[in-house]
């Protein structure tokens, strides 16, 4: 492991988004260092208003940022909201990383995501092939607004020598996850299609596409402790991948999360709906160097998302869905 570039201790953090489902994590990954986390909430700042950050940054004054905001979700968000997800996500990191620089914010960790890079790319995906071939059209947008993110923080680093850096987490789940529907990644679309086939007894568990695809999944626990380490001892112009190493069809995926659940029904598949990407493994091999591994498993990540979901989210979802049901019912009758 090289030597510490940029120690912790005593410095102010700002988590911008720390309400997510990576800046929680953070939060609680950086509260084991002996370090000052800063907030604020969306009610107060804004990260799509230039002047409001500027003058927010500007009167806190932090060490650093963890960037983790940003507009997320699904392939079909993705597909549906490409506006959106294009615009906020570009303002996102153009009003951080440049108010950063403006205040005098010494180091910056954006996160991106494995989606920047080319829907073809040779497996394991390296670092260095940002930008070699065509992205993926469901999740194009998405990844436009991380790349210039990501080339912002180079070219700060280029003409004005600041400690910028960018880091690109695989696809990632664990306690926080957005379990809607419309909106949600596919391991916790997953939970909750199994969950309500278990509940309601349904016949067989559909999935989107053809559940070939190859994903790569790693627990947001993990992610967050390796991002801790690349906060302190990674300082460089490329980018640097955070993933588990391992990846598994989305039929196998789909297999895992039935099984952690308890739904023993047949799973099928829906070749109408989109695969996206045909596979996403990312190489490890810069993380690796800097001694770093991943400590949960997937089957056990499941298992724990899957108890934080029950703790959650289920019970208020249900009570929803019966309470619109029998609205339905009464309308209906009338």
């Amino acid at each position: 492991m090289p030597d510490v570039v940029y120690p912790l201790k005593g410095r102010r953090i700002w988590i911008a988004g720390h309400r997510g489902m990576v800046g929680s994590a953070m939060k609680r990954r950086l509260a084991r260092e002996d370090c000052e986390v800063v907030t604020v909430d969306r009610a107060t700042l804004d990260l799509t208003r230039q002047r409001e950050v500027e003058a927010w940054l500007a009167s806190v004054r932090p060490d650093a940022i963890v960037l983790a905001a940003a507009k997320v979700g699904g392939i079909l968000a993705n597909d549906t909201h490409p506006a959106e997800f294009l615009y906020d996500n570009l303002t996102i990191a153009a009003n951080v990383i440049a108010s950063a620089h403006r205040v005098g914010v010494a180091r910056l960790l954006y996160l991106g995501s494995s989606c920047i890079y080319p829907r073809l790319a040779p497996q394991p995906i390296v670092e260095e092939a940002l930008l070699t071939g065509p992205l993926e059209p469901t999740n194009e947008a998405y990844a436009i607004a991380k790349i210039a993110g990501v080339k912002l923080c180079q070219a700060y680093r280029r003409q004005f020598g600041r400690d910028y850096v960018s880091a690109m987490p695989s696809n990632l789940y664990g306690p926080g996850d957005n379990f809607n529907p419309d909106a949600s990644h596919v391991l916790p679309a997953l939970i909750r299609k199994a969950h309500d086939a278990k509940r309601r007894g349904l016949p067989a568990m559909t999935i989107w596409g053809s559940g070939a695809p190859r994903r790569e999944f790693l627990h947001v626990d993990d992610c967050a402790d390796a991002l801790a380490l690349v906060l302190q001892v990674y300082s460089a112009a490329m980018p640097i991948n955070v993933g588990s190493g391992e990846d598994l069809t989305i039929r196998q995926l789909a297999e895992l999360v039935a099984k952690a659940v308890g739904y023993d029904g047949p799973i099928a598949v829906d070749p109408s709906k989109p695969d996206g990407t045909p596979s996403k493994l990312m190489s490890g091999a810069r993380l690796a160097a800097l001694g770093w591994r991943p400590r949960i498993s997937l089957e056990a990540g499941i298992a724990d998302t899957y108890a934080w979901y029950l703790a959650h989210v289920a019970q208020a979802s249900e009570a929803f869905e019966e309470a619109r049901e029998a609205g339905r019912r009464r309308w209906r009758a009338s």
